[in-house]
Formats: C-alpha cells, structure tokens, sequence
C-alpha cells in the first residue's frame, strides 16, 4: 500500500503520526478523521475509499457504528476472505463509542490486518475514545490523521472556496469568489454546493455575473455587500443593499459587525509599506486581505477611518439594545461611512 505522500502542517505536538490534508487523503492501516467539519470529513472518507477503489476495483467496503457495536464486529469485517480483496472499514460515532468497542480498537492497534484500511470518525465532540486516539496518535496501529477543524472565520470559508475551485482546476474572478463566500457566510455544506454547482454547470471562468445569475438574491442581502458599497463611498447604492437585506430577514447585529471588521482590517493595515506576503505574515493575515485592505484605503486618512470607526462602534452599541430604533443606528453608521469614503456620497 502507498505511503502517505502530501502532508498537512502538524497539528499539534503530542501527535507522532502524519497529518494529511482532507483534500488528499491516502489510506493507511488506521486513519483517524478528527474534527467537528463534517463537509471536510466527508470528503476525506470518500478520498479513501476513491484511493483504494482505483487500486483494486474489488475493494470490500464494511460500515460500523461505535455506539452500537456487536463484539467481534471489527475482527470479522477486517480479516482476509478467500479471495484476499482489500478492505475498507468505516467507523462512525467514534466520540459516542461503547466500552466493547474502546477494549476491541484498542486492541485491534497491536495487530492490524493486512490489506484493511480502517476509518475511525471522531468529531471531537466528547472526551469519549480519547484512550484509543492517544494510542493512533502514540504510533500504534500504523496510523494516520486527517484533521478537519470547524470552519468559521471569513478567511477560512475563503480558504475553502479558493481550494474547490483550484482543485478543479477552473478559474473564479476574486470578486465573484468573494461574493459567493459572503453569500453562504453561515452554511459550510451549502458554500460547498454552491461551488461544485458552479464547477459542473459553467464551462469557462466563472465572473461575477454568473455568480450574480445563480445566486443574485442572496449576494445582495450579504451584509459584506453592505459593507463593501458603503466603505467605497456609494452612499446610494449601500442604503439601498441595507434597506434590501434588512426586508430579506437580516439581523443588523451582523450587518454592524461587517462594517467593523473590514474596518478593523483597513486600520491595521494603513500606513504599512510592507510587501503583503511580509506584512499578512507578521499581522496574522492572508495576503488577500492585505490587498484588499489597501485597495479599500484608496482615498481614506487617518481622521475619516476615525471617524468611520467612532461610527461603528456607536451603532454596534445600540443595535444591542442601546437604541430603541437600530435600523435607525444603523442607517446612520452607513451614512457615515458613505458619505466620507473616497468617492463620496
């Protein structure tokens, strides 16, 4: 069986077993899949099991629950059968997992079958297993580790989207990008689809007005096209995306938070003339945020991004209950923000 060859950055220093990428997983006697980002899990099981089927088309595929586990299960599904096919073994609910399975594992790490991938699914949601994990991550069981933490920061869901698209080898604008990711800020699995659709469904680059086609009504009530128009100084064009949002259901808290946390970027990045991959590095950013913050500078100083910031802060107060009106509070913000960007209102 192949060795894993692409290796994801450690993890963390108590485990002594490769860490891979989701997106190129490798099959190993034990390959755990920790993490609560089930769209990531999901995809790294299928890898495996896409690895070994285009090794041997004859692979035996076997699936069990941890928390409702017959002893003897394991030892049954993962021994050789007369025909000697390999053997893939998924193991689900590993964090809810009963003690017959825990002792059957654990035990079955000292010893693993030849020609049998087991998959163990751990979601991290418990201490439930953690014996069995320490073991994996200890060495035992010629194991291997596919990470899949929780996605949740701007970037990440950034992150994400920038791989699907080069995974597929097909090109997006940065703004169409960009647009999408802000369009399904609040769902991994449906950013996920959203981007396979668009891969299956167009056949060049995918612009801005594609994106725009497929997914119009939520684009325009994602509180970062709010944030976007007004930081650029279209005074009409943001209170029209906020009026727009604030009829489609948006909540003005978050709407509020996206204004503060371009804001915020534009502050740490102004005035720096740092190259971007230097300055991304030392602040902690991604270099295309550092791009985009100075493109959003454009026309600011440091008394309107003040002021700006003043604004903010004062409407992020009273959408949480320090106004009466917080569609008010937050009408007034933009009108801030707009009417002092570059452009003018």
């Amino acid at each position: 069986m192949a060795s894993p060859a692409r290796r994801a950055p450690a993890k963390a220093a108590r485990s002594a077993i490769p860490q891979l990428s989701w997106r190129a997983p490798q099959p190993a006697p034990i390959v755990l899949v920790s993490g609560p980002e089930e769209v990531c899990a999901e995809r790294a099981i299928a890898g495996v099991r896409e690895y070994l089927r285009a090794e041997d088309p004859t692979l035996e595929v076997s699936d069990i629950r941890a928390d409702d586990y017959a002893a003897g299960t394991l030892l049954g599904v993962t021994s050789p059968s007369l025909f000697g096919e390999p053997r893939l073994v998924r193991v689900s609910g590993v964090e809810k997992c009963s003690d017959t399975f825990l002792a059957e594992a654990v035990s079955y790490l000292s010893a693993p079958q030849d020609g049998a991938t087991v998959v163990l699914r751990h979601t991290g949601a418990s201490v439930r297993g953690k014996k069995l994990l320490d073991a994996i991550r200890a060495g035992q069981g010629s194991g291997v580790e596919i990470a899949c933490p929780a996605v949740k920061r701007d970037s990440d869901r950034f992150d994400f989207a920038v791989g699907e698209f080069q995974a597929a080898k097909k090109r997006i604008a940065p703004t169409a990008l960009r647009a999408l990711v802000s369009a399904f800020a609040d769902d991994l699995t449906e950013l996920a689809a959203a981007c396979q659709q668009l891969i299956a469904d167009v056949p060049g680059d995918i612009t801005d007005q594609i994106v725009e086609r497929y997914y119009g009504g939520r684009v325009e009530t994602s509180a970062f096209t709010v944030a976007d128009t007004a930081i650029a100084g279209r005074y009409g064009e943001a209170l029209i995306a906020l009026r727009h949002a604030l009829a489609s259901g948006a909540d003005p808290v978050p709407l509020v938070a996206a204004v503060a946390m371009k804001l915020r970027t534009m502050a740490r990045v102004a005035g720096n003339r740092e190259p971007s991959a230097a300055l991304a590095a030392r602040l902690g950013m991604k270099d295309w945020q550092v791009d985009r913050a100075r493109r959003d500078l454009i026309g600011w100083n440091e008394e309107s991004l003040g002021r700006a910031i003043q604004a903010t802060a004062r409407a992020d107060a009273e959408v949480k209950g320090g106004s009466r009106d917080a569609v008010f509070a937050i009408e007034r913000m933009i009108t801030v923000i707009a009417t002092r960007a570059p452009y003018g209102a």
